[in-house]
């Protein structure tokens, strides 16, 4: 009798989980789906993002040692190219290379003015910004209004920041050209006594006051 009643209650089960899989059973089909779909997609987002890194990575590898084999028109077209379509982090990456390869041949505004786009351009992260700013001063040091490059780097040379030794390097550079001995030795010094910066940095700082004299 008790396996009747066991079958029964069974019965009942399956009936009332039938009735709820027709009632509602196109709601976990959907959410299903969906799950599926979303991994799906991410699986291909991811997959296709990987690709278009590694196809970047060939080209702009490609584009270098072109320009290390001295064929700076073909270096400059793959540069030029990575810029408009690769990546983002390709694209400046491509972009600063570009304006290296510029300076190199002497283009040194078109240089300069990759640079500055660079460091204007509020995409690009903060690090790249900080040096294309360093670049584009650098490139004009020994042409552009040395009071104006200075204020430039200020920014650049403050405490923490990632260029801050070799900017203080160039404002000190730029404070000797507009006849500021005074605050070019005192950027040098503080550089040469600074055990935090790097050695290729005090040494040349050491020099300089060297060439200065007493």
């Amino acid at each position: 009798m008790a396996d009747i009643f066991d079958e029964i209650e069974e019965d009942l089960r399956k009936e009332r989980a039938k009735k709820l899989w027709d009632r509602y059973g196109w709601i976990v089909l959907v959410v299903a789906g969906g799950i599926i779909l979303g991994v799906g997609g991410w699986r291909g987002w991811h997959w296709y993002e990987h690709r278009q890194a590694s196809q970047a990575a060939e080209r702009f590898l490609a584009a270098a040692a072109a320009a290390d084999r001295g064929e700076a028109a073909a270096a400059a077209a793959g540069f030029a190219e990575l810029s408009r379509e690769a990546p983002s982090g390709y694209r400046v990456l491509a972009r600063l290379r570009e304006a290296g390869l510029k300076a190199r041949q002497g283009a040194t505004a078109e240089a300069v003015a990759l640079y500055e786009t660079l460091a204007r351009d509020a995409a690009v992260p903060p690090l790249y910004r900080d040096l294309a700013a360093l670049l584009a001063v650098l490139h004009q040091a020994d042409s552009g209004d040395p009071r104006a490059l200075a204020d430039r780097l200020a920014p650049l040379a403050a405490p923490g920041a990632a260029f801050r030794y070799s900017a203080m390097e160039l404002q000190a550079v730029l404070a000797e050209r507009r006849g500021d001995r005074a605050e070019a030795r005192r950027l040098l010094e503080a550089l040469a006594e600074d055990r935090a910066a790097p050695d290729g940095v005090r040494r040349r700082a050491g020099e300089m006051l060297g060439a200065f004299g007493s």
